[in-house]
Formats: structure tokens, C-alpha cells, sequence
């Protein structure tokens, strides 16, 4: 199952638009799409590796995600912790790669593309 491709624009896009970004996080208008990527990428990362994706891949994005938006500690923080409280909500669930584990893989990526996209589309330049 390689859904890679299918996030890799869409994340990429909002990723562009993050760096263009000047507004502290009070003033950005979509700081909870930002977040809730996070936690995406948080659970993308434990899901696509128990079923056999080898590598950093998800959590290099989440590196891309804060390099481009620079956040100050307190954000940074936030970031971080919806990142591994996606990470940690799967992996207190899933032992092994089951057929449950793939649905929400497929779930999470549409959902990170789809979250992506609007985002990109609502604020992008």
C-alpha cells in the first residue's frame, strides 16, 4: 500500500504556505488545521511503520512543518505534543498491523490531504 504520494502535495502545499506566514499564532486563522496536522503526521508515523514503511519519512515532515512555520517555544511545544499525542494514541492501540491499522492509515491520509488542500486553498496566497 503506498499512499505516500497522495499527502506529499497537499502537505507540501501547506507547508508553503506556513513559511509565507508572518501573523503570531493568535492571529493565524488556521492554527487548529496546523495543530490537527500535527497529529496527523504523529500518527501516520507509528501506523505506516507498523505496517512495514521503514524510515523517518513522517517524522520529516513534521520537521519541514516546523521549520517552515518557526514557531516560538510555547507553539513549538503545541506542535510537538499533538504530534506524539498522535503517535502515542495509536501506539497504546496497535501491536501489529491489522486490518483495523490500514483503515486508519487510509483515514489519516485522506484526512492530512484533504486538510491540507482546504487550508492551502482558504489562506494560500
Amino acid at each position: 500500500m503506498n499512499l505516500r504520494p497522495a499527502l506529499a502535495a497537499p502537505v507540501a502545499l501547506c507547508l508553503a504556505l506556513a513559511a509565507g506566514t508572518t501573523a503570531r499564532a493568535a492571529d493565524s486563522p488556521f492554527e487548529g488545521q496546523l495543530v490537527r496536522l500535527a497529529e496527523i503526521l504523529g500518527s501516520l508515523h507509528y501506523l505506516r511503520n507498523l505496517c512495514g514503511e521503514t524510515g523517518q519519512d513522517w517524522r520529516g515532515r513534521m520537521e519541514a512543518l516546523l521549520e517552515a512555520e518557526n514557531p516560538d517555544e510555547a507553539r513549538r511545544a503545541r506542535f510537538v505534543a499533538s504530534f506524539n499525542r498522535g503517535y502515542r494514541s495509536f501506539e497504546t492501540t496497535y501491536a501489529a498491523c491489522t486490518d483495523s491499522a490500514i483503515a486508519a492509515i487510509a483515514r489519516y491520509m485522506k484526512e492530512g490531504e484533504a486538510l491540507s488542500r482546504d487550508t492551502a486553498t482558504r489562506y494560500g496566497n
